[in-house]
């Protein structure tokens, strides 16, 4: 019998993931690439307007249903502005600081197809003109994008295709170490999009049927505040995200058990589901932390904002470094897997 989960395998849907650039705004490729593989395990999926896509697993109880969610947008960047030396300047998209992008290689995407390669740098950067290259403000001002193609003007840029409003992506650079870690861009979220595959694969394999009707929302723009706040269907009591468990001073999160949130910016999550996930966790040998993050919000948080009546959580694994150079550890996504395996198909707690 297969050992689940197979974290390596889970590790290596990873990496595709995140090697697909999808900036909030940018995400046609990489749904796709989500519809595909629910395709090809015989799951019903759909997608809404907005472009987020939505699979659901029939259940027992038609009446009431369950929705788990992971969003596949990342940070990003568009083209702002082409300036008169040939390089471009940025405007972000999502929350970060301009520190974490700087010296990465990116992709600028034109709106006809072509992609052109760059580095992201400070304009002062060489220590050998700019005296105080070190101490000048990592800004919108004073970053740009460095292209790689011969251009020394606003109109050299043109011509290649590039304009303003260009999404402009960033290399995830991912890696897989042999003891166990994954270090990449954009592990918030795509690595509880890849848990979440893999939590449906096992459900199929195992000809599964849930307590309960239950969907599974890969949303597109969480990163901007509003991905999972619609398309929540009206049966819906319990809606579930699953996004990275941050990491820093004062945190119990950590990067090898799956962190459970008890409270983000948004205020407190809903009591009882947070300690039914606690109780699940214990009883079936889960390695978990309960947590607050000050400044974060998720798509259940945004879903009871937008006015929906739903018991709401949060869990996901620990991702050290969150918006700049992340890296986890397959332990979290092995306790991640199994906290959602066990909670599908238990009962819930408003019953």
């Amino acid at each position: 019998m297969n050992t689940y989960p197979n974290v390596d395998e889970t590790k290596e849907l990873i990496k595709q993931l995140v090697s697909i650039p999808s900036p909030s705004g940018y995400t046609e490729k990489v749904i796709q690439y989500v519809e595909n593989i629910f395709n090809d395990l015989g799951v019903e999926s759909k997608r809404n307007n907005k472009g987020g896509l939505i699979a659901t697993l029939p259940g027992k109880n038609q009446e009431q249903h369950r929705i788990l969610t992971a969003h596949v947008d990342t940070l990003g960047a568009m083209v702002k502005e082409i300036k008169s030396n040939g390089r471009l300047r940025l405007d972000l998209i999502g929350g970060f600081r301009y520190n974490s992008i700087e010296g990465e290689y990116c992709t600028i995407h034109t709106s006809s197809g072509k992609k052109f390669t760059g580095t992201i740098l400070m304009h002062q950067t060489s220590v050998h003109v700019y005296k105080d290259a070190g101490k000048a403000e990592r800004n919108q001002e004073n970053m740009e994008v460095r292209i790689d193609a011969k251009v020394k003007n606003e109109e050299d840029v043109r011509a290649l295709g590039i304009e303003v409003g260009d999404f402009v992506s960033f290399d995830p650079r991912v890696e897989l170490t042999d003891n166990g870690f994954i270090k990449s861009r954009h592990l918030d979220d795509k690595a509880s999009v890849a848990i979440l595959i893999q939590l449906i694969k096992r459900l199929k394999e195992e000809n599964i049927t849930l307590p309960y009707t239950t969907h599974f929302l890969i949303s597109n723009n969480e990163e901007i505040g509003y991905g999972g706040n619609s398309n929540i269907p009206e049966e819906t009591v319990e809606y579930l995200a699953v996004d990275m468990g941050a990491i820093g001073d004062g945190q119990a999160t950590d990067e090898y058990t799956v962190s459970i949130c008890a409270k983000d910016s948004s205020g407190p999550y809903h009591y009882g589901l947070r300690n039914h996930l606690i109780h699940l966790a214990k009883e079936n040998g889960i390695e978990y932390k309960v947590d607050i993050y000050p400044y974060y919000g998720s798509d259940a948080s945004a879903a009871i904002r937008a006015g929906h009546d739903i018991v709401h959580g949060l869990i996901g694994p620990g991702i050290d470094a969150s918006h700049a150079f992340e890296r986890t550890h397959e332990d979290s996504l092995k306790h991640t897997e199994n906290l959602l395996y066990h909670y599908v198909q238990s009962n819930m707690v408003l019953e």
